[in-house]
Order: C-alpha cells, then structure tokens, then sequence
C-alpha cells in the first residue's frame, strides 16, 4: 500500500546548480545517494525547494528523469506538478509518463487566490486527470490562500485518487481538525519540519522535509521513534538539529539548505534569481553549528 511507502520522511530534493546556472546532474546524484543510505524514507523530485518555478518545461522533464533512474527502485518516489492554471497542470500530467514515481505532489494554486469551491474544482480536476494518487499541499505562507480542514476533509472523501495532503499552514487547530475527521489511510505529513515532532504527536504519518537532506540519519531517526511513539528519544533528536533548522529557513529556503549541503560536500550552493545565497554572518553561524553536531 503506498500509504505505508509514504510513512516517515520524505524529503524536498534541492536541484544543484553550477556556477554558470544549469544543473549539476552529478552533485543530483550524490545528493540523492546521501539522502537513501541515510534512511529517508521517499524522495520528492520538484517541489517548492527544488526551485521547480526556475526550471524549464525540458529542464523539469529531464531533472525527474534522471531522479527516477538514480533511485531505480530503492525508495518511494512523489514528483511535483502544480501551478495556478488547471488546465496546463494536467496538460503536464499528461505528458509525462510516471513510470518510477508512486504519487503526485501539487501545491494549493496560488497568486489567483480561489474561493474554497475554486480549490476543490482545481484538484477535482487534476485528481480526475492523473495516473497516480495526488497528495495536496497547502502552504499558505507561499499560495496567500489557505486549504481549509473543510476543503481538505471534502476532497479526502469525495476523491478517491486523493491520497494525503502535506499540511503546512503551521495551523495546530485545522492540524487537528483534518487528523481528527480524515478517512481512514489518507495521508496527512507535516511541511514544517522544527514542528513535526509536534504534529507526530497529534496523529501526522510523517512529513516532507527540507533539513532532512541535510541531516538524513538524524531527522529520519527522530522521525521514526515519533512514530514508534518514543518520545523521550525523539525530542533528544529534535533538540540535535532545532536551532540549526532555524538558520536554514532564516534568510529563505533553499539557500539555507543548499549551504548545509555546500559545508558537507554533496553540492554548490548555487541558486536561480530572485533568490540568492545566505548572508556571510548566517553562513558564519551555520558553519560553527554544524561542526558541533
């Protein structure tokens, strides 16, 4: 059952960059290699991290390709399509052809800020359209539209090829509203990683992480003995990573990561504009952290 696939840590690969702006497809396969054997339990090709709104229709075609063929099987597979216009998300859908990748991640249309009955059409339609489960994302803090409880809970029940939803409103109370209400096996992960702890606790099934990438063996350790209900030896984890969490999301994400990964050796810490890299004094601080850990 892919929901149990989709249980514990996914994580939103970053897309490396070279220093003239294209992507580094060797520093992509390290990146994925270092996130396996360090325990994650699926990859998520595309997301908000992966700077997809940077990429080309060609670019994000050939960048899911080669993330198929480096994992070739090992883990779960989810790849992102979204965007804010119905009918070109599923014109994407359909042209590619999802073999190797187990769900489709698709972020709540944002910028046209739709009504409630606007966003459950948009995912009716793309759930409708697509040959693999669609696991929601909300994330208003980026769509300056919220999915509500409501919303979420009415899709869960009326669309059968709606998976699970990646909550990451930081809304502990539609959290709740959603855990409580779900049908039973619909996904429901974090998208906020310094709260997953948290959100294990109220009943969440795992999460799609940014400083997973980076810290694959401890977040996902602290990740699993949540959900093996080991509290006392999760929070000891959590408290590991937490105040480095907050430096890799302080001057935006993913440059935060991307430097981890720099420091570590896996890749460039190159971005796309707008976006640019992290301050010398935030870099200063993360560099003297994670020599600690």
């Amino acid at each position: 059952m892919i929901q149990q696939r989709l249980r514990g840590t996914g994580v939103a690969l970053v897309t490396p960059f070279n220093s003239k702006g294209e992507i580094n497809y060797k520093a992509l396969e390290k990146l994925i290699n270092f996130c396996i054997e360090g325990g994650v339990e699926y990859l998520v090709s595309l997301g908000t991290t992966g700077e997809s709104v940077t990429l080309t229709k060609e670019e994000k075609t050939d960048l899911l390709n080669f993330t198929i063929e480096k994992n070739a099987g090992r883990v779960a597979m989810v790849a992102g399509f979204g965007g804010n216009n119905t009918q070109a998300v599923i014109s994407d859908i359909e042209k590619f052809h999802f073999n190797g990748v187990d769900a489709i991640l698709s972020v709540s249309p944002y910028y046209n800020k739709p009504t409630q009955e606007g966003i459950y059409q948009h995912y009716k339609a793309i759930a409708e359209a697509a040959p693999r489960p669609v696991i929601l994302y909300n994330v208003p803090g980026r769509t300056s539209s919220n999915l509500t409880a409501a919303t979420t809970l009415r899709l869960a029940n009326d669309i059968e090829n709606i998976l699970g939803i990646k909550e990451a409103s930081g809304d502990f109370n539609q959290c709740m509203q959603i855990l409580k209400n779900r049908p039973k096996d619909f996904l429901v992960v974090s998208g906020d990683d310094n709260i997953t702890l948290g959100l294990i606790a109220y009943g969440m099934d795992g999460v799609i992480s940014v400083v997973g990438q980076a810290f694959p063996r401890i977040f996902t350790e602290m990740v699993r003995q949540a959900l093996q209900g080991n509290f006392e030896t999760a929070r000891l984890l959590h408290y590991q990573i937490n105040d480095i969490t907050d430096m890799l999301f302080a001057e935006g994400n993913p440059a935060g990561v991307k430097y981890a990964l720099e420091l570590q050796g896996i890749c460039e810490s190159h971005l796309r504009l707008p976006l640019v890299g992290i301050s010398d004094a935030l870099g200063q601080k993360m560099r003297a952290a994670i020599g600690k850990l």
